[in-house]
């Protein structure tokens, strides 16, 4: 199975010659090395609502006829789009043949804002995923702010990899992400959703550094950077 870091919160992951993308945003990150034009992908997974999740959501569906998978609100928007869709809930697992996903909370907000109308458009709570495939779990946390909960997650789980967002403003930052991480429990933590715009630069090195000092394991992963995990669970870069 491979792992494939875009950038922002975007996440590919590539297993039995299928894929599955998590929140897209290439077009609207000056970092990302990737173009939409160049995912190849079965399936585009969205936490949440807003444009940095969700911007070439649309573009890659139709270009690989792709199915989304969004709550129900998001997945009920995209589906008047035209586009292919899969509509899931918050503690629910969808079974993809080649992966299965559940999706697990997450403390955020979820919109879709239409400045031109001044207007903004419900799309259902956010949340994060779980994914399994090849007897490995992949956790992308979603953008959250740091809750309890994290350590049942955790405690219920064996997670492989966890990404989690650091860059503090619109998600929690790494002094919380650090207590997240401990409660997830992973084997290896890749910190997201840091750098892309000014209000979340962070020291995404220094993360990683306070992660060793705590007993963890993290590793920072540049747009285009990838993870190949060979056997349950073991982890190459």
């Amino acid at each position: 199975m491979e792992l494939i870091y875009h950038g922002h919160s975007c996440v590919q992951i590539v297993s039995e010659g299928k894929s599955l993308l998590i929140d897209p945003f290439l077009r609207g990150n000056e970092l990302a090395v990737t173009k939409p034009e160049e995912i190849k992908t079965d399936y585009v997974l969205l936490t949440h609502a807003h444009t940095d999740h969700i911007l070439d959501a649309e573009a890659i569906a139709k270009a690989n006829d792709a199915t989304v998978v969004a709550i129900h609100e998001l997945a009920t928007y995209m589906s008047w789009k035209g586009l292919k869709t899969v509509d899931m809930n918050i503690g629910g697992t969808l079974d993809l043949g080649f992966a299965q996903v559940t999706m697990i909370q997450a403390f955020h907000s979820s919109g879709i804002v239409l400045p031109d109308e001044q207007r903004i458009i419900y799309a259902g709570m956010p949340a994060g995923f779980i994914v399994r495939a090849e007897g490995s779990s992949i956790l992308h946390a979603g953008d959250t702010s740091l809750y309890s909960d994290m350590k049942l997650i955790g405690e219920r789980n064996h997670f492989d990899v966890a990404f989690i967002p650091i860059g503090d403003r619109y998600t929690m930052g790494p002094k919380d992400a650090l207590q997240a991480a401990e409660w997830f429990g992973a084997k290896l933590v890749v910190p997201v959703h840091y750098d892309t715009f000014a209000p979340i630069r962070q020291d995404a090195e220094d993360f990683v550094r306070e992660l060793t000092e705590r007993g963890m394991k993290g590793q920072v992963l540049a747009p285009g950077g990838k993870l190949d995990i060979r056997v349950r669970g073991e982890v190459r870069d």
